[in-house]
C-alpha cells in the first residue's frame, strides 16, 4: 500500500538532501564536480506573458522554478525542483531518488511526473505551442488531492528496447475524498520510435526538437486508472484514461523543419464535472472524448539571433455528457536557443479549457517570453 502524500513527499526530500541527473535541466545549468566525480547542478527558468482576453489584459509571470540535481555515481543520482506559480507559494516540483542501471531497466522513487500522453511529459517548456491546455488533463495535473504539475508520489520503472521506449508506475494518486481504502494509481507509457530516436532525460518527452535530431516519427499508447478515484466520501467512483499521441518532424534538404503533433484521448469516469449527483466536496474529472493536431514550420534561415516558427493547432473536447467545445491557436515561436529561450505571439479562439468542458467563448492574444538559463 503507498504512503499518504505527506509521508511520500518527506521521504523524497529527504533522500534528496542525503544523495543530494536533472530531469529538464537547460544545457545552461551551471555545474560543479567533486575530487571524487560527484557532480552538483543548479539552473532556472521562467516564463512570463503579457495577455489580453476581450480587451481586459493583465500581465502575469505564471511560473518559475529552479532546478538542482546531483549524481553520486553512475547509478545513483536525484533531482529537486522548486516551482512558483502566479507569485504564489513555492511549491516540490520534483524530488526523485534516482537508481539507472542501464538503458533498459531504471527506477526513479519520489515526486516526479506520472506516465502520461506527450503534452503533459513535455509540460509547457517542452512544448509546441504557447497555450497547449486546453485539453482534459490526467488527475495528477487538475492539482489538489490528486497531485501537482502533472507530479505525484510514486515509483516509475523505465527504459528502452532498440527503439521502443516505456514507463510503467504506481502512484498515491486520489488521496482521500472518494479513495477512502487508498488505492493506488496506475500509469504507463509505451512508446515506438520508427525513425530517429527521441532524445529526452529519463522518460520524459519534447514535443519539437527544432530538427536537432533528424526526422523523427514516434507513436505513443498511454494508460492511467485508478479504483475510487472520482467522487466524494459519500459517493466512490472508478476512473480509467488512456492517449494515442504522435509526433512527426522532418528535416527539408533546405533546412527547414515541419512538425506534426496530434493526439486522441479517451476518459471514463463515473462522476464528472458536469453531473455531480452529490452535495460537497467532489473531485470529478472529464468523461468523453478530446483530440487535438498541431502542425509548425521552422524556417531555416536566421531572422537576427533566432528562427521563426509558426504553427496551427486545433482542439475539439466532446465529453458524454455535455456540449463540446472547441478552440483553434494562432502563433509564432520567435527560437533563439532551442526551448531555454524562445519568444512567442499567439492568438487563441474557443471555448475549449484543461477541464474538457465548455467555458466563455473568447479570443485570448498573448505575447510570451520563456528563459532557461
Amino acid at each position: 500500500m503507498l504512503q499518504s502524500r505527506s509521508t511520500w513527499l518527506s521521504s523524497a526530500c529527504a533522500v534528496g538532501v542525503l544523495a543530494a541527473s536533472m530531469v529538464s535541466l537547460p544545457a545552461a545549468a551551471k555545474q560543479f564536480e567533486s575530487e571524487g566525480g560527484q557532480t552538483f547542478s543548479i539552473g532556472a527558468g521562467f516564463r512570463s506573458q503579457f495577455q489580453s482576453v476581450e480587451g481586459d489584459s493583465a500581465f502575469t509571470m505564471p511560473d518559475i522554478r529552479v532546478y538542482s540535481s546531483g549524481q553520486l555515481s553512475d547509478t545513483v543520482k536525484f533531482t529537486f525542483n522548486l516551482q512558483q506559480r502566479d507569485g504564489d507559494t513555492v511549491d516540490v516540483l520534483d524530488a526523485i531518488a534516482q537508481f539507472e542501471f542501464s538503458p533498459a531497466f531504471n527506477i526513479w522513487a519520489g515526486r516526479m511526473l506520472t506516465p502520461a500522453d506527450r503534452i503533459e511529459m513535455s509540460g509547457p517548456y517542452y512544448a509546441l505551442s504557447w497555450n497547449q491546455y486546453r485539453q482534459p488533463l490526467y488527475a495528477s495535473d487538475q492539482g489538489g488531492q490528486a497531485g501537482l504539475i502533472g507530479r505525484d508520489e510514486g515509483i516509475t520503472f523505465w527504459g528502452t528496447a532498440g527503439k521502443f521506449q516505456y514507463a510503467a508506475g504506481s502512484f498515491i494518486g486520489l488521496d482521500e475524498y472518494s479513495n477512502q481504502d487508498e488505492n493506488p494509481l496506475y500509469a504507463a507509457r509505451f512508446a515506438y520510435n520508427f525513425l530517429n530516436m527521441e532524445s529526452n532525460p529519463g522518460y520524459y518527452t519534447s514535443s519539437t526538437y527544432y530538427g536537432g535530431l533528424g526526422n523523427i516519427f514516434t507513436l505513443a499508447l498511454s494508460l492511467q486508472s485508478q479504483e475510487d478515484g472520482v467522487g466524494s466520501e459519500e459517493f466512490a467512483g472508478d476512473f480509467s484514461g488512456w492517449t494515442v499521441d504522435m509526433l512527426s518532424e522532418t528535416v527539408l534538404d533546405a533546412g527547414g523543419v515541419i512538425t506534426v503533433e496530434a493526439e486522441y484521448k479517451s476518459f471514463d469516469a463515473d462522476y464528472t464535472v458536469a453531473s455531480q449527483p452529490m452535495t460537497g466536496d467532489c473531485f470529478c474529472l472529464f468523461d468523453g472524448e478530446s483530440a487535438f493536431a498541431t502542425a509548425a514550420y521552422l524556417f531555416p534561415s536566421n531572422v537576427g539571433p533566432g528562427k521563426f516558427q509558426p504553427y496551427l493547432r486545433l482542439v475539439e473536447n466532446s465529453p458524454s455528457d455535455a456540449d463540446s467545445s472547441s478552440s483553434t491557436e494562432l502563433g509564432l515561436n520567435y527560437v533563439v536557443n532551442g526551448h531555454n529561450t524562445r519568444l512567442n505571439l499567439s492568438f487563441v479562439s474557443g471555448d475549449a479549457n484543461a477541464s474538457g468542458y465548455a467555458g466563455a467563448d473568447v479570443d485570448v492574444l498573448s505575447l510570451g517570453m520563456q528563459v532557461q538559463l
